[in-house]
């Protein structure tokens, strides 16, 4: 399997579900955020921390935690753009589409069963990592690059 961009219908259900799932608020407006209910077990960072990285080797090494503990949960995941294309591929791909950071715009790595994944907020400046096993596997790096999380919810 390859990088597959979602078709239309494919990307209105992915969306639609998630939306309905995660009931989730897309607003600029900070009384609005977190933009969605934060599942139980999630953890959520601040990328405040990666203001003062002019090499961007913060933002590499997250990126990097992020996939590496992505791929050794998941073999296929959504790679979710909000109003822009988005994808599903192979966690074994060798360039995954998107950031887990929110790059102007709300981002998210899902898997297809919705269990577990990233939810990354461009205007709160931040990441939800959720998924008993993601957050098991990823916690303690992202803690290091990050700092110690924002929220974890109960």
């Amino acid at each position: 399997m390859s990088i597959e961009t979602l078709g239309d219908a494919e990307y209105r259900q992915v969306w639609s579900r998630f939306y309905a799932e995660f009931a989730f608020r897309p607003s600029t407006d900070r009384f609005e955020w977190p933009g969605i209910d934060e599942p139980a077990g999630s953890a959520t960072w601040s990328l405040s921390a990666l203001d003062d990285d002019p090499g961007y080797l913060l933002l590499d090494r997250m990126v990097a935690v992020i996939q590496r503990g992505l791929a050794s949960c998941a073999d296929e995941l959504y790679a979710l753009d909000w109003h822009h294309e988005s994808y599903r591929f192979p966690t074994s791909a060798k360039d995954w589409p998107l950031s887990p950071f929110p790059d102007g715009d709300y981002y998210v790595y899902l898997t297809p069963d919705f269990r577990l994944g990233t939810f990354g907020h461009p205007w709160e400046y931040t990441l939800c990592v959720f998924g008993e096993a993601l957050v098991t596997a990823i916690s303690a790096e992202v803690t290091e690059v990050l700092g110690e999380p924002l929220r974890r919810s109960a």
